[in-house]
């Protein structure tokens, strides 16, 4: 069974970012940081001065349990079908799941089509 969602699309366009040299940001405007042999990923909210791509979150509109399987997946899963990039960051409440800010709305109607509710 899929696990549907209630999902809500967040305001803010972000950016990711590769800093093969860092172990931790300079600043303290990060969103999310993954540190990995190959130097840190950063996501952080888009400044309107920044090139390059940008992208639009899709976030849980509520808490889901830990242990609860599929619900990345059930999200994932027909964004990659309809080959939208994604790029996510879990949290302890939810997935935050990045896509191009240029294919939000295409990202969207193929959630809904899923079944899964996204906020106005």
């Amino acid at each position: 069974m899929t696990a549907r969602q209630r999902l809500r699309i967040v305001p803010s366009q972000f950016v990711v970012e590769h800093l093969p040299n860092s172990t931790f940001p300079e600043d303290d405007d990060w969103i999310a940081l993954v540190r990995a042999p190959e130097g840190l990923t950063v996501i952080r909210e888009a400044p309107g001065w920044v090139e390059g791509e940008r992208w639009k979150g899709i976030y849980g509109d509520g808490p889901h349990n830990l242990d609860k399987p599929g619900m990345l997946a059930a999200l994932i899963g027909p964004l990659a079908d309809s080959a939208i990039p994604v790029f996510v960051a879990s949290t302890y409440h939810a997935d935050l799941v990045l896509v191009p800010d240029h294919r939000l709305e295409e990202a969207s109607t193929v959630l809904r089509e899923a079944g899964h509710r996204i906020a106005d």
